[in-house]
């Protein structure tokens, strides 16, 4: 019984161990400069499409974020090609959060 009670133990901890769990979200691609709201162009040449403005933006240094609801969410893996695809588009966005920022599996179109 002895030579079980480690085994059991270690069992007991991975079991209690917190694991965060996919969730979904639908929101709004945009950029970290801009967040839930595009304002004029720079410069004063008029208004861009918000898909335009994030992508100009995330060229400009800025890091892509999830507006849902008006509260913007960051998002860990900038990497992932899908946030330049759906650049300004609503999407459904599957992931897991962790320490406030989402870290992205996959987008959809809704």
């Amino acid at each position: 019984m002895n030579k079980l009670f480690p085994f059991a133990a270690l069992i007991l901890l991975v079991s209690s161990t917190p694991f965060a769990a996919e969730q979904t979200w639908t929101g709004k691609i945009s950029d970290s400069a801009c967040g839930a709201k595009h304002e004029e162009a720079a410069g004063g040449q008029g208004v861009m499409a918000d898909r335009d403005c994030t992508q100009a933006c995330v060229r400009g240094g800025s890091k892509y974020v999830l507006v849902v609801d008006g509260k913007v969410i960051r998002i860990a893996n900038q990497e992932n090609k899908d946030l330049a695809t759906h650049a300004g588009h609503t999407v459904k966005l599957t992931g897991e959060m962790k320490g406030g920022a989402i870290t992205v599996s996959k987008i959809d179109m809704p």
